[in-house]
């Protein structure tokens, strides 16, 4: 929450306040924000179900515009597949290959 630009500069002036802010910043979040690592849908969209939808329609809009005007396009369109499972803070190979080797030891 600290990294959004509407994070406030000052520190919130009570408990009420702040419970105010994070609410809104949560429905924001949830509701409104296109992750670009789940391909542009919010989480509720989804969490519900929703997301093959919008990303199949999203996939032939940009078909539709590719076909219109084949000059404006270099390549393939943007890929629109749903991406599978989502993991908050994955391990990095390396740290994962590190352990790894550390439990192989004598």
């Amino acid at each position: 929450m600290k990294h959004t630009p509407a994070y406030p500069r000052t520190p919130f002036a009570g408990i009420s306040s702040a419970e105010r802010w994070v609410e809104r910043f949560v429905a924001w979040y949830n509701f409104e924000h296109r992750h670009s690592a789940i391909r542009y849908v919010t989480p509720d969209e989804r969490h519900c179900g929703r997301e093959n939808d919008i990303l199949d329609r999203r996939h032939e809009l940009y078909q539709r515009a590719r076909d219109a005007n084949p000059e404006r396009w270099s390549c393939r369109t943007r890929n629109w597949t749903p991406v599978g499972l989502v993991v908050l803070n994955p391990e990095r190979a390396s740290v994962t290959d590190a352990a790894q080797m550390t439990r192989q030891l004598p």
